[in-house]
């Protein structure tokens, strides 16, 4: 399906406002038609009337110019506005429709697509090429019409007064037909490509921007400017070339409409001259061809926009058709008051198809309520494991359970539902301290807000700031210090009370102050759930009734703290360097 009739679909609710639009529009530019024909009542019947006295004259021309007037006074400006307003809130509820859909299909795109793809292409497609679609809606579905309309209505008006000199208005037509044609079928790639190279420096700056204290760390300006130089530099390659065909296509089209006019100058001023035409006339069809050609330049620039429209509709379904890497098969059923037993049964997986083996025949159980531990080397697979349970991946091969029920049979939202994670790095959004932690239960109330703060050692710090828990955070929680976006982030899945915590480097990057508030509320918030740690730091994860020590996606050893250290194999050599070290 091509992307003007999938775009369609969303027009499809509207189509009434639409033709209501199109039909007031229809209207608007009629009413200015009359002008051209007025000049010839004026000129042939009132001044050129020989049987009227000047007194007689005047009445005349007060009467046929009063009546103008207040045409133009009374019906025209409810007209316009009705005209304008009609226009804009459809196009817009469109985009708002465009936009939603887009949305959804974002949040249930896999975290391989956003690994894969930068931010800020995706932010382009749907601020920028959404944005640009609104013209297809304006012109194509509405102002062509009008232009369309405006024509024909002038050409009708023009053979009932002359059909000779019309056929003549209308010789350049098909030479701006085949032009349109030529040279716009070109510009919808070219403007496709300024679209890509556009969105190519959006992401950049959206990297950037984020990054800009790495860039002063280490002393960058010189070297980024160089780069954006680049990336900015092939936007305007893109946009020259798309510039230099556009300018051709105006250069050709707009001679073609020029020349019209001065064909019917010629042909009414002989037919003038002998006596076969009026002056009347011949003023009234100078003036009609302006309100003819007039349309036909602006459908010229109309062409010029809508290509970009299509090459930006393109775009938007190009991101629509990304595929799901993780959905609900079909019959999935919904997991309710798991008790949080974890399975891994010969679990393998590797991110591509052709990619390194990140995890190899990975075999273990997690009892419900118990508290396990992966450590390892930094690559070794830990995080992946804990992405797998949650499903923000799927597994090559083999299965992961919970109470025994292969995960991919039930709705992700039933499974993530049963699980609360807190990263080392925990993302705020830029908004206030309580509708973060209203994130793990957005129908939560103000004391069970409050009471999850409270318990994540939060609360007392909260209150100290200047809006208290309507104080915003800034972007990505900038505004907080480390160990207070952790708190936060845990306050969150406090609230949220999931029967499987999963903890990834909880502490690693914190003060020791703030580590020991966090450690305390992490203890608090595993009691009574299943817990799973992924930890740096071996001193913190001690009190594990198993720990699982991984190394290149494999399971080399497994057992309690004391067993291991037994053991003296791999986690025993860990725990003694990193007790030389902390020493």
């Amino acid at each position: 399906m091509s992307s003007m009739k999938r775009y369609m679909q969303f027009v499809k609710p509207y189509n009434f406002q639409i033709f209501l639009t199109i039909v007031i529009g229809i209207i608007k530019f009629a009413i200015p038609l009359f002008i051209p024909l007025l000049i010839k009542i004026v000129i042939d019947d009132i001044i050129g009337a020989k049987g009227l006295t000047n007194d007689e004259k005047i009445t005349q021309l007060v009467y046929w110019l009063g009546g103008t007037a207040l045409v133009f006074l009374i019906v025209r400006p409810p007209i316009e506005y009705y005209r304008q307003y009609l226009a804009q809130l459809v196009s817009n509820k469109i985009l708002f429709d465009i936009r939603k859909k887009m949305y959804i299909h974002l949040q249930k795109l896999s975290l391989k697509y956003y690994s894969n793809t930068r931010a800020g292409e995706v932010i382009s497609r749907v601020i920028n090429d959404v944005e640009q679609t609104k013209n297809f809606v304006m012109i194509g579905l509405m102002n062509v019409w009008l232009d369309l309309a405006t024509i024909l209505i002038a050409i009708g008006i023009m053979l009932t007064m002359n059909v000779k000199l019309t056929l003549v208005t209308l010789l350049a037509f098909p030479f701006y037909a085949f032009s349109v044609k030529y040279f716009f079928g070109r510009l919808r790639d070219l403007t496709k490509e300024r679209s890509q190279a556009l969105a190519g420096v959006q992401s950049y700056l959206h990297e950037r921007v984020q990054g800009m204290s790495i860039i002063k760390t280490f002393t960058l300006e010189k070297h980024e400017q160089k780069i954006f130089n680049d990336t900015n530099g092939e936007f305007l390659d893109a946009a020259v070339k798309q510039t230099v065909w556009n300018a051709k296509a105006f250069a050709v089209v707009n001679t073609i409409t020029d020349i019209a006019p001065l064909l019917v100058i010629a042909y009414a001023g002989y037919e003038a001259i002998h006596g076969r035409l009026s002056v009347g006339t011949m003023a009234a069809f100078i003036a009609y061809v302006e309100r003819l050609y007039s349309p036909l330049r602006r459908l010229v620039n109309s062409s010029t926009t809508l290509t970009q429209s299509f090459a930006s509709m393109d775009r938007v379904f190009e991101l629509m058709d990304e595929e799901y890497d993780i959905e609900d098969k079909k019959g999935a059923y919904t997991l309710e008051d798991a008790s949080g037993e974890v399975t891994f049964s010969n679990v393998s997986f590797q991110y591509e198809k052709d990619g390194q083996m990140i995890l190899e025949n990975v075999d273990f159980r997690v009892n419900a309520g118990e508290t396990v531990a992966f450590v390892g080397m930094s690559g070794g697979g830990k995080s992946t494991i804990i992405s797998l349970i949650p499903r923000f991946y799927d597994v090559t091969s083999g299965q992961v359970l919970i109470d025994g029920k292969d995960i991919r049979d039930v709705t992700i939202e039933s499974l993530r539902k049963q699980i609360g994670i807190v990263l080392q790095d925990n993302i705020l959004f830029s908004d206030s301290v309580k509708s973060n932690i209203l994130m793990g239960k957005p129908d939560a109330t103000d004391e069970e807000v409050i009471e999850a703060a409270t318990a994540a050692n939060a609360h007392d710090f909260i209150m100290e700031l200047p809006q208290g828990y309507e104080t915003k955070v800034g972007e990505r929680g900038v505004k907080l210090s480390g160990g207070q976006k952790q708190r936060v982030a845990i306050a969150r899945v406090f609230l949220k009370n999931p029967t499987i915590l999963v903890l990834d480097e909880a502490t690693s990057a914190l003060d020791l102050e703030s580590e020991s508030l966090i450690q305390d509320s992490l203890e608090r918030l595993a009691s009574n759930r299943t817990t799973i740690i992924v930890a740096h730091r071996l001193s913190t994860i001690t009190h594990a009734d198993n720990i699982f020590v991984i190394e290149d996606g494999k399971v080399m050893e497994n057992g309690s703290h004391g067993q291991l250290m037994k053991q003296k194999g791999i986690y025993y050599n860990l725990f003694q360097i990193q007790q030389l070290d902390t020493d």
